[in-house]
């Protein structure tokens, strides 16, 4: 059994690669969760997201995230109702996931449940854990004030100075079972 933490883009690069060594059933990914964010009512798993779909041989080779060919047909309609620039881009195969995250999450599965069935339905052996169910976003508190991860690197490119990092909700971030049994 191989057990990795991964986050990001270049952490789903090496797991591609490592899985082509591996049986899928002997490994296991702890994926970092404190880049999850909620954008248009949607709890996003950026992450976790980027491990499953390059795992299940999905993710587009081009920007390492996200569904290959997928379309952007309803983040274009988002965008015209939120009156908002891209700076995030969700697919419309990708903002399935999302959707079905979110109302599961509603309906009180965590996310680790949640992770496994979408797996399973991506055709990934491999367990993929969410390195706890709690959501605990990071907040970059700037010069130009406090902003999301996710938007401080997309939206501001990083640009903003930093003056703080947050884990919000840390005290309650606790590992699964499934995650210290890895």
């Amino acid at each position: 059994m191989i057990t990795t933490l991964a986050g990001g883009v270049g952490a789903a690069k090496l797991l591609e690669g490592l899985a082509r060594f591996t049986p899928s059933e002997n490994l296991s990914v702890i994926v970092n969760t404190s880049d999850d964010i909620q954008l248009y009512g949607l709890h996003i798993s950026p992450d976790v997201d980027i491990v499953t779909y390059t795992l299940a041989g999905l993710v587009n080779p081009k920007t390492g995230w996200g569904i290959v060919n997928d379309t952007f047909y309803c983040l274009d309609s988002l965008l015209r109702f939120y009156d908002s620039e891209r700076w995030f881009n969700l697919g419309d195969r990708d903002l399935a996931t999302h959707i079905y995250r979110t109302d599961q999450l509603r309906q009180g599965r965590t996310l680790t449940e949640i992770t496994r069935h979408v797996c399973e339905a991506m055709g990934v052996e491999a367990r993929v854990l969410p390195a706890t169910d709690a959501f605990v976003p990071t907040t970059i508190v700037t010069d130009r004030g406090p902003m999301h991860f996710q938007e401080y690197l997309l939206r501001h490119r990083a640009e903003p100075v930093v003056k703080e990092i947050r884990f919000e909700n840390i005290e309650n971030a606790t590992p699964t079972l499934e995650t210290v049994d890895a």
